[in-house]
């Protein structure tokens, strides 16, 4: 079973023996660390020591701000220091591979195999429609402030039918207060994609393993985004899961983990 915990400001799940090779899990956005439940167990199960924090204001984390991109990739490495993790491997979704490319581009080291879910990292992308409204000021504080329980939920149902109420429960804890509310506006105002300039090249310079896995039918990050990533990797493998859209971690939880794991099998150390 998994268990919870807190270190460096951060709430977190996680499951396994500590002295097993690690794997961080970064959820995306709106959700938080519960998107990875099933990804945990599973993990633990083949030997792993899973983590997967709520990053700042998101889950049970309290907000630190500013809630820049800059302040989210700070709190990674905070996390990692505090925990003494070492070199993981990477596993992201959404806004947890904007956040968590650029750590691990940033801390090379400290990574050794990478999973890239339904998210982009290039200076040449562009924002979706919901994402322009929420950098838009005074149209995203309208936006985020007009949010309820029930429109939430079923703005999440309509994109992923088999997320439950107990996962959107957890989800809107991100929306429990104003200064979690207007912390999601700094997150994607702070996500200039010309500051990847610097970065153009360097998640396959890293030259660690990679697994692109990704719904076919995602209406945001389209698969053009998986099969350029995985051109840009070298070596990558590259996995669509038919028929399914963004939300894959809560959508498709059995083909998601099954590929997770059949991409970690070969890279566990044995015994």
């Amino acid at each position: 079973m998994s268990a919870e915990g807190h270190a460096a400001g951060l709430a977190y799940r996680h499951a396994g023996d500590p002295d097993a090779p690690p794997v961080l899990l970064l959820h995306g956005y709106p959700e938080s660390s519960y998107m990875w439940r099933e990804a945990i167990e599973a993990l633990a199960g083949a030997g792993w020591y899973a983590i997967a924090p709520d990053l700042p204001g998101f889950g049970d984390s309290e907000p630190d701000p500013p809630g820049t991109w800059e302040r989210h990739v700070e709190a990674v490495e905070r996390f990692v220091q505090e925990l003494g993790l070492g070199p993981v491997v990477l596993v992201t979704h959404d806004w947890g591979v904007m956040i968590g490319l650029r750590w691990a581009c940033d801390h090379p080291d400290d990574v050794n195999a990478l999973v890239i879910s339904d998210g982009g990292f290039w200076a040449d992308r562009r924002w979706h429609d919901l994402a322009n409204t929420m950098r838009t000021p005074q149209a995203g504080e309208e936006l985020v402030m007009a949010f309820t329980r029930e429109g939430f939920g079923g703005a999440l149902q309509a994109l992923c039918p088999g997320m439950g109420e107990d996962a959107l429960d957890e989800y809107w804890k991100a929306f429990a207060d104003d200064t979690r509310r207007l912390g999601q506006l700094e997150l994607y105002r702070s996500g200039d994609f010309e500051k990847l300039a610097p970065y153009e090249g360097r998640v396959g310079a890293l030259g660690v393993p990679a697994l692109v896995l990704w719904g076919e039918n995602d209406p945001f990050a389209t698969a053009a985004m998986a099969e350029r990533f995985h051109s840009d990797i070298p070596g990558s493998k590259l996995v669509l899961l038919d028929g399914a859209g963004h939300f894959i971690w809560d959508e498709r939880p059995q083909h998601s983990n099954s590929a997770l794991l059949a991409f970690l099998a070969p890279l566990l150390p044995q015994s």
